[in-house]
């Protein structure tokens, strides 16, 4: 897993750089190999979030100084804010990935929250989190779209 996102979509790659999933002919939906496939994944994906939350945490540690000049102090402060909002999504998304391997151990993982049909092996790829099919959640887009405005 050393090439980047970038890098594996170069090489014809999915994603974090996992070869996309070929279903063998008659080969039942969710069988164990895509349970798998998906479990590592999102295990995958869950240690490089825990990976980049510890080096958020080194580098504060590390470049935390207390400047006299007030401008540095506040351009220092803002760094650590933009940093912290995106350990705070990262947090939320480990979060979506802890409930997808739950579902993947239940035998719930990629059937659609609302309609109960299959994600779909491509979708799901895509975005591992998933947990509408397309059509469910371009309704729930539209939706959002017109009660926002």
């Amino acid at each position: 897993m050393a090439a980047t996102k970038n890098e594996a979509s170069a090489k014809g790659k999915g994603f974090l750089g996992f070869e996309p999933y070929e279903p063998k002919k008659g080969e039942e939906y969710m069988s164990d190999g895509q349970v798998e496939h998906f479990k590592d994944i999102l295990k995958a994906w869950k240690r490089e979030l825990m990976e980049e939350v510890d080096r958020t945490v080194h580098h504060m540690q590390d470049e935390a100084a207390n400047f006299p000049d007030p401008n540095d102090r506040a351009t220092q402060e803002s760094e650590f804010t933009m940093e912290l909002r995106a350990r705070d999504r990262e947090r939320k998304l480990i979060k979506k990935i802890e409930e997808s391997l739950k579902h993947l151990e239940s035998g719930d993982y990629g059937y659609c929250d609302q309609c109960g049909v299959e994600i779909g092996i491509r979708r799901l790829e895509a975005r591992p989190t998933a947990t509408l099919c397309i059509d469910c959640k371009t309704l729930d887009e539209i939706k959002e779209r017109h009660l926002g405005s």
